[in-house]
């Protein structure tokens, strides 16, 4: 039996390209929380949810994070930014 559950929060867009765009911003909001991977992210047609399409790219960086740039881009991947928990 997992400990690990996920969550399924069902939106809707038009189309591909705009559940893809949505979905990356909600994904790098979320990503301040330390219970969220927003690098495993990814959209499906609602009446066929078996056939998932990535968002991010899934290169795994060093460090254990994600690439921060859409799936399928071009050139190198870029690391993200450590958080090391001070503001401005």
């Amino acid at each position: 039996m997992t400990e690990r559950w996920v969550m399924h929060l069902p939106v809707t867009a038009a189309d591909l390209p705009a559940a893809q765009r949505l979905a990356r911003v909600m994904a790098r909001w979320t990503g301040m929380l330390p219970q969220a991977d927003p690098g495993e992210t990814t959209v499906s047609g609602e009446d066929d949810q078996n056939v998932r399409h990535r968002v991010f790219c899934d290169l795994l960086m060093p460090g254990g994070r994600r690439c921060l740039l859409r799936a399928d881009h071009d050139g190198p991947c870029t690391q993200p930014v450590p958080n090391t928990g001070r503001t401005r």
